[in-house]
């Protein structure tokens, strides 16, 4: 691990917006580099070598940077975990398919890119010729021989005591069950294949049935981890299924969940895990911090209107030094009394796992084997599991627990010791910063108030 320099700056924080351009822009200028647009072009500005996302995923790192942590904070934090759970899923299916047999990964050929723009450019045309339909019949045709006859298709199609028109019907295969002998994840992915207007697949494919609980679990329409695609995207997915269960078929799904989190999840989570105190901590540093400079500024004022000696004034130099580093510190997320430590706070979810965890004897430790062994046996055990239910968490004891939770208390909750030596060096860096900082301002209101003659007003 590599000295960080002076000039370090934080990962900047990368919004939905922010990262739509810069994806696109990398799509189109570097169509003939597939690194780029998988984003494996480096980590991005301000992740550490040893922070980087490939060592984060391969379990390379300690606490509160591994997977895990990683997870929690898609979970509780930026609300995206099904792209986390679908990368891991994708990456070992990739894996386990190329481990069967030849004789049956013919049965699933590979999904090419030319297949591919078949598929996206006949979605494309389905798409503009529905909306080209969609106009009202009856004044498309008013004035035309046709007139009659559109003005009876709109009767017959309102007309409440018609008969619905059928359901398309699934494929000889298919068609032979009922609903109750299928699945419900089979179910819902021969629904998906219809509304895209994909034909039955051959369930005699590899993996047919596992692929049938990702469109339930993650392709679908409201699927408990849909992932954020487009129409277009979601629909193409389906088609490339519905005719083989080749990794490839998902190749342009995995390819910008991947880049979601490389480029975005990633970065943000690395700014978010440099912050070791909660809101509540990091509010009252700041407060700490203009309260200190507020005092220190009017002592020197009262010694400045004063008859004493220049020199006196110097002293304040202490009180502006600590007063700047602290709020410095604290507009990046970072109590110095932590720092000072190499403590965080626990994460609000971690602090109610455990029913004993009450009756720790000191209120501001806690064991962090003990922590993990909470996050194994609460929300995050859960999360790994590629086909679970949706990532929602209202439901979970801890929030009601943590919303009644009094302000003072937060200040002073729990605190664990931060295991992950490149975070430790990326926090030494920015205190470094702030304390630098606190020295060039202290010396500039030194040097203007010791700069100015004596009031002797008494």
């Amino acid at each position: 691990m590599g000295l960080i320099s002076l000039k370090y700056r934080r990962p900047k924080h990368v919004n939905k917006e922010e990262f739509l351009r810069s994806y696109t822009s990398i799509s189109e200028n570097e169509t003939g580099n597939p690194s780029l647009k998988s984003g494996h072009s480096g980590p991005p500005s301000g992740v550490p070598d040893a922070l980087t996302f490939d060592r984060i995923i391969n379990g390379g790192t300690c606490p509160p940077c591994t997977i895990r942590d990683f997870m929690n904070y898609l979970i509780y934090i930026e609300h995206a975990a099904e792209n986390l759970q679908f990368f891991l899923w994708y990456r070992d299916y990739v894996k386990r398919f190329n481990e069967i047999n030849i004789s049956e990964a013919q049965l699933s050929p590979e999904w090419t890119q030319t297949m591919e723009d078949e598929a996206t450019a006949k979605i494309q045309k389905n798409a503009v010729d529905k909306m080209r339909k969609e106009p009202k019949v009856a004044v498309i045709f008013k004035g035309t021989d046709f007139e009659k006859g559109a003005s009876d298709t709109v009767v017959e199609i309102k007309d409440p005591f018609s008969t619905p028109p059928p359901t398309p019907s699934l494929n000889d295969t298919t068609s032979i069950f009922s609903g109750s002998q299928l699945s419900s994840h089979q179910v819902q992915a021969q629904d998906a294949f219809n509304a895209a207007g994909a034909t039955q697949p051959f369930t005699i494919q590899p993996f047919r049935a596992e692929l049938d609980r990702v469109i339930s679990t993650y392709l679908a329409d409201s699927a408990p981890r849909q992932l954020n695609l487009s129409s277009r995207e979601q629909k193409a997915a389906i088609q490339a299924l519905s005719r083989t269960t080749h990794p490839s078929a998902l190749r342009s799904v995995a390819r910008g969940v991947e880049a979601t989190l490389r480029r975005q999840a990633h970065p943000n989570f690395v700014r978010w895990s440099i912050c070791n105190g909660n809101p509540a901590r990091v509010t009252f540093a700041r407060g700490l911090g203009v309260g200190v400079i507020a005092c220190a500024t009017l002592g020197a004022l009262l010694l400045t209107l004063s008859g004493a000696a220049r020199g006196w004034r110097a002293l304040f130099a202490v009180g502006w030094v600590l007063g700047i580093a602290t709020l410095v510190a604290a507009a990046k997320g970072m109590c110095v009394v932590l720092h000072g430590l190499h403590h965080r706070h626990v994460r609000p979810w971690e602090l109610f796992e455990d029913p004993c965890s009450s009756s720790s004897s000191s209120p501001t430790s806690f064991d962090e084997s003990e922590l993990e062994e909470q996050g194994k046996r609460g929300k995050g055990k859960n999360s790994f599991d590629s086909f679970g239910s949706s990532n929602s968490y209202e439901d979970e004891p801890w929030v009601v627990r943590y919303e009644r939770r009094g302000v003072v208390r937060r200040v002073f909750d729990r605190e664990v010791w931060i295991r992950e030596p490149a975070l430790r060096q990326v926090q030494d860096v920015i205190f470094a910063q702030s304390l630098l900082a606190a020295v060039l301002g202290a010396a500039v209101l030194t040097a203007v108030f010791v700069s100015v003659p004596a009031g002797g007003f008494f």
